[in-house]
């Protein structure tokens, strides 16, 4: 059986918490009382990759930093781009990572968490780079 965990994962993103629970219950053979959508989509995630690498037995425990490829926001330009605005009277510059935003010296999960730490409220992270976002340029 051949797996491409990328499709697999956004189709489990669409489930809702019960059918995520139910597709839990066919794959580990148990039911289980979780709720967390991240949890449920790791473990599920997981077992379908050991089940289709056929290398884990069923009762190895799933390590608790699996990464799940986390879907594409095609609002973004791509991993290296630096995003630049003008904010009360300075240039903000943020680079797009993979796995998040870097500013000042740190990495931010979002674009709201950089609007949010530039402003000093919570902002719409992809409102406050709108301009830039439309009209970015790419880093070499």
């Amino acid at each position: 059986m051949e797996l491409n965990i990328t499709n697999e994962v956004a189709t489990l993103q669409r489930l809702t918490v019960g059918q995520l629970r139910q597709r839990f219950a066919e794959l580990f053979g148990e039911a289980t009382q979780a709720s967390n959508r991240t949890w449920l989509v790791k473990r599920i995630a997981w077992r379908m990759q050991a089940l289709a690498e056929g290398d884990l037995s069923p009762t190895t425990p799933p390590p608790e930093d699996v990464r799940v490829p986390t879907p594409v926001d095609h609002r973004l330009p791509p991993p290296g781009t630096i995003l630049t605005r003008p904010y009360k009277g300075q240039l903000v510059q943020v680079q797009v990572l993979t796995d998040g935003f870097a500013y000042a010296g740190r990495v931010y999960a979002s674009l709201s968490a950089v609007a949010k730490a530039i402003t000093g409220s919570h902002t719409n992270g992809y409102l406050f780079f709108r301009n830039t976002l439309n009209n970015h340029k790419e880093t070499a």
